[in-house]
């Protein structure tokens, strides 16, 4: 795996109705999503940008949602070893609800939550091929990671200490406090921000048109929950839930991207 630790790898949904996902996102970012399994023994579905996947579904089954499992975005985080990365993260105040396994040919990976509650995923990909999932200036890649937490101070010496992340700079929001920027080495991964509520990470995903994004998340049974706003050094962002009710965000152009 050629990415470094810390960068984000991979984006997964977790829903509790696979069919109309893939509906859904089909029209809201432009993802091609199989409509088949693409792993032996699970339906895992593969959702591909124009220039290749950056993401994948699974459907949530009975036993989950009985256990309390909702529909949600998760995101990959690369790490240099995984077993390492599940012992830190216990003995830091998080929790691991899978204990690291392997997925054949694929990697190594477990999943996890900070000890303010939000989820996420650790990974070492099998595989030396670099991973460009979250990109920036991609269509239908995320383009932000954004880490809501009620215990900031707590996040980011967690998250730090887990990833080697830094945070050098921030945006005051006045009174809602400091918008605080992650960074792992010279590539900045999004930010961190106060909030009441169990903590959450939200996946910006990169749009040609806002405009037309949400006309599409109305049209096919999804809600915008904030936005659009412009945001420092260009472009627009929405946050929204899809029907089974996950979160996710959008960034783009607000004027219609030519078709």
């Amino acid at each position: 795996m050629s990415n470094r630790q810390g960068e984000f790898i991979w984006y997964e949904l977790m829903t509790t109705d696979i069919a109309a996902a893939r509906a859904f996102y089909a029209a809201v970012v432009g993802w091609t999503i199989s409509e088949s399994s693409d792993m032996p023994g699970m339906d895992y579905r593969m959702v591909a940008a124009p220039d290749g996947t950056v993401a994948g579904m699974m459907p949530l089954d009975a036993e989950m949602i009985a256990g309390g499992a909702r529909s949600m975005w998760v995101g990959y985080i690369a790490v240099d070893d995984v077993d390492a990365a599940a012992a830190r993260i216990t003995a830091t105040g998080g929790h691991v609800f899978v204990p690291p396994r392997d997925i054949p040919e694929v990697g190594r990976f477990a999943m996890a939550g900070d000890p303010q509650g939000a989820t996420f995923y650790v990974m070492r990909g099998f595989p030396d091929q670099r991973s460009d999932a979250f990109r920036a200036d991609a269509p239908g890649h995320c383009a932000w990671n954004e880490l809501t937490t009620p215990d900031q101070p707590g996040a980011h010496a967690f998250y730090e200490g887990l990833f080697g992340w830094t945070s050098p700079d921030s945006m005051p929001m006045g009174e809602l406090g400091d918008y605080r920027f992650l960074w792992a080495g010279d590539l900045r991964l999004g930010a961190t921000m106060p909030g009441e509520g169990p903590a959450h990470w939200l996946f910006y995903f990169a749009v040609p048109s806002i405009t037309r994004a949400m006309d599409a998340i109305t049209a096919h049974g999804g809600t915008v929950t904030n936005g659009p706003h412009e945001v420092p050094g260009g472009g627009h962002i929405v946050t929204g839930t899809d029907p089974q009710g996950a979160r996710f965000a959008l960034f783009g152009s607000l004027e219609e991207a030519d078709t």
